[in-house]
């Protein structure tokens, strides 16, 4: 591969210190950006917490050419460019909202065969049209298309929880342009997934041309919960607005005082995220929770392009009243926010992977954080049905059909973990994940915090009304579920 230049290496680490203002590199970290720049083809499994974007990111600075980065969230690119103009790197994003004149200097600037361009982030689905192709060519003959580098991997694979067929053309790279070396990132990749990515993109499996680097999914400074419930009225709200004032308030009495909700005035809190699954619930449970006081903002695909911006903006910068983003599956995806404290699923998610990719939302510094999900089992009868309709489909290659049955498999995977209070949640997402050994945490779960308790909370969630008003007349429900 003509693109091996450790001989022009500068110095990675001064660059991360002018370009990305950070002082250390993580583990790893090092070593994936300088195979990426011996022109290896790489392939990265880290936890969301990791910091994949830079691997790709800085050897586009320190590098001659352009980087294509393919990205299946647009609201990815646009944070992780802003972010990057704002270091002063020559990112540009390409896809559906791009303003023509951008479009127009984008593709002028390719056509030169040397763009000046370092970082070009792009849909897969562009990655199929001719135009764009071609393009491409000119900047290949004229040998600077320096890397490909394929974020959120997994939606290669029809194994994937996220799959989109435009993923698996992106073989054309390999096939079209052998010599240039392909990064692939993920969090959440299962064992097929990997032969998958690798198998698809055509990476270069000769010994010393492959590099893999895969880290564990363990996340210690995460507290992982579930908390059963139903869709009893406001249940899981009353739940969840007292756990927030709980912490207010142990952090008052700590001395690291927030101002604590007084009449009629908001609460400056923790930075927080919560899932949900309906652009209405994310609306309506934003707003109850600004009428009790809480800075909450809703952040769905529908809002105006300057209103979602202007709450990323104020979120990120924790102004008062941004405390918490009420989001639908998509945000945070990229986001870099470090000082997230608290990720709450209000709805079961669709996917194992999935939960595990936004409860990674939380504790990115590295400090203690908190995540919980509310589980019940209307909510996965529910998902359930939504995942057997949606997407999949009847396709000439039977992808669809595949891909639906590994959706639902690991929906059942996820109903599991929910449902099995036998053993600490941290060793149960490793081995999703395919860890054999993996140290059991440190009380930094709710079974391991209180393993009888557990057990009692979720028969005591899970039970059916008919089911406890016969153990309550049989005087058995009160004394088992409620003694300690």
């Amino acid at each position: 591969m003509p693109f091996a230049r450790t001989d022009s290496l500068q110095d990675i680490d001064f660059t991360l210190r002018r370009q990305f203002n950070k002082t250390n590199f993580r583990p790893n970290q090092r070593e994936i950006i300088l195979a990426a720049l011996d022109g290896k083809d790489v392939f990265v499994q880290a936890a969301t917490s990791f910091g994949k974007s830079l691997c790709f990111q800085l050897p586009a600075v320190v590098d001659r050419g352009i980087t294509i980065v393919i990205s299946p969230l647009l609201s990815l690119m646009m944070n992780q460019v802003e972010a990057l103009r704002a270091a002063k790197v020559d990112a540009r994003t390409l896809n559906s909202n791009t303003p023509l004149s951008e479009r127009d200097y984008i593709y002028q600037d390719l056509a030169t065969g040397h763009p000046l361009t370092r970082l070009l982030y792009v849909t897969p689905e562009l990655c199929s049209t001719d135009r764009f192709r071609e393009r491409l060519r000119l900047v290949h003959e004229q040998k600077e298309l320096a890397r490909i580098a394929v974020d959120e991997a997994h939606c290669i694979s029809e194994w994937g929880h996220d799959f989109r067929k435009d993923f698996k053309r992106l073989s054309w790279f390999r096939d079209t342009f052998p010599d240039v070396p392909i990064m692939c990132l993920t969090a959440t990749a299962n064992a097929q997934v990997r032969r998958d990515i690798v198998s698809t993109l055509g990476l270069d499996r000769t010994p010393g041309r492959l590099r893999e680097f895969a880290t564990t999914a363990h996340r210690p400074n995460l507290h992982l919960e579930v908390r059963f419930t139903s869709d009893e009225a406001n249940g899981r709200y009353d739940d969840f607005v007292g756990w927030l004032k709980g912490v207010y308030a142990r952090r008052a009495a700590a001395g690291r005082r927030p101002e604590l909700e007084a009449a009629g005035e908001r609460v400056a809190g923790v930075p927080g995220i919560i899932y949900t699954l309906s652009r209405g619930e994310c609306e309506s449970l934003a707003a109850a929770l600004r009428c009790d006081g809480v800075g909450a903002r809703p952040f769905h695909a529908k809002l105006p392009r300057e209103v979602k911006e202007e709450t990323l903006a104020r979120w990120l910068a924790n102004e008062p009243g941004y405390d918490i983003i009420v989001a639908t599956t998509a945000f945070g995806m990229g986001i870099d926010k470090e000082n997230v404290r608290f990720v709450v699923h209000w709805r079961l998610p669709k996917s194992f992977e999935g939960y595990y990719q936004e409860a990674g939302r939380a504790g990115r510094d590295g400090n203690a954080s908190y995540c919980f999900l509310y589980y019940a089992r209307e909510d996965r009868d529910r998902v359930c049905n939504m995942v057997r309709r949606d997407g999949g489909g009847v396709r000439d290659d039977g992808s669809g059909d595949r891909n639906k049955r590994a959706r639902l498999e690991s929906l059942d995977r996820l109903v599991g973990y929910c449902e099995d209070t036998s053993f600490c949640r941290h060793v149960a997402i490793c081995r999703y994940f395919g860890e054999e050994t993996v140290p059991e945490c440190d009380f930094a779960c709710d079974w391991h915090k209180d393993a009888q308790g557990l057990k009692k909370r979720m028969m005591r969630g899970l039970a059916s009304e008919e089911w406890v008003s016969t153990q309550r007349q049989e005087g058995m429900y009160d004394d088992y579920y409620y003694s300690d």
